[in-house]
């Protein structure tokens, strides 16, 4: 079985404080766009990941899974890597939500949705979302999910900046605590909910409040070349660029290539 595992950004991500978990507060737009892995599973002696030497969640995937569902099942699955690594896109999470969804339809019965949607959120916070179709509203620690109805016509710009080095997650909410970012939680939870009430049209989504874990100068730059919004996309370094028309796009994505790697993509509904 065959399918492909796209990437997200966050249109935006505002971050409160730490719940008893451990986790923090937040709310977040996920928006699954074109650049994606691919993903093939089929039933094996034993379990086995190919294809992507610096997988984990996959193998773990497909273990969770087998422990929920009390099977002996064992699959071999095979990663196509397309989407950049620790990049703030969630290729790791989209691949392991897509095997799951693979794996378990081999299953003599399988998990209901419900169900799946649990293993995956054992499994990491945006993982959930790549079981869904459409743009989602993450909320609590980003699994709680509730369905967005947004603008879907426009074109993105991925910029990855060279030798740009992936913080780890804890370490970037560490920073964020350490600078007090969970003051004025409610007042800016309650900004995003409202900006979210008003978009109809793609150029509505600028409204969004910006990242609250991180930021970078090449969103201004992004701005500059056309971009009716930019910003980074989870934790990073990955920055991206809306843009209204494809032609305007490509010349941004001209200028930008010698900041770093980059790719031209669109929203994408569903896997």
């Amino acid at each position: 079985m065959r399918a492909s595992a796209p990437a997200k950004i966050n249109l935006a991500l505002v971050v409160g404080p730490l719940r008893k978990d451990g986790m923090h507060e937040l709310l977040t737009v996920y928006q699954r766009i074109g650049l994606a892995d691919r993903i093939d599973v089929d039933r094996a002696e034993h379990t086995r990941v190919d294809g992507f030497a610096g997988d984990t969640l996959v193998r773990d995937a497909l273990q969770l899974l087998a422990a929920h569902a009390a099977v002996e099942q064992h699959w071999r699955a095979k990663i196509d890597k397309r989407v950049p690594v620790a990049a703030g896109l969630g290729g790791g999470s989209s691949d392991a939500a897509t095997a799951l969804q693979l794996a378990n339809a081999t299953l003599p019965e399988p998990l209901p949705a419900d169900e799946l949607r649990e293993v995956a959120a054992e499994l990491g916070s945006d993982v959930p979302f790549f079981l869904l179709d459409g743009p989602q509203l993450g909320s609590g620690d980003g699994t709680l999910l509730a369905p967005l109805d947004l603008p879907q016509d426009y074109w993105v710009l991925l910029v990855l900046p060279k030798h740009a080095q992936k913080l780890s997650t804890r370490s970037v909410y560490n920073a964020f605590d350490d600078r007090g970012g969970a003051d004025g939680w409610d007042e800016r939870r309650n900004a995003l909910l409202d900006a979210l009430d008003r978009v109809a049209r793609p150029r509505d989504l600028a409204a969004l409040p910006r990242n609250d874990l991180a930021s970078s100068p090449l969103a201004a730059e992004l701005a500059g070349l056309g971009a009716f919004r930019a910003d980074v996309s989870g934790a990073g370094p990955t920055v991206y660029g809306l843009f209204h028309h494809e032609a305007q796009a490509k010349a941004a994505k001209r200028a930008l290539r010698r900041v770093g790697r980059t790719w031209l993509t669109a929203p994408a509904w569903y896997g």
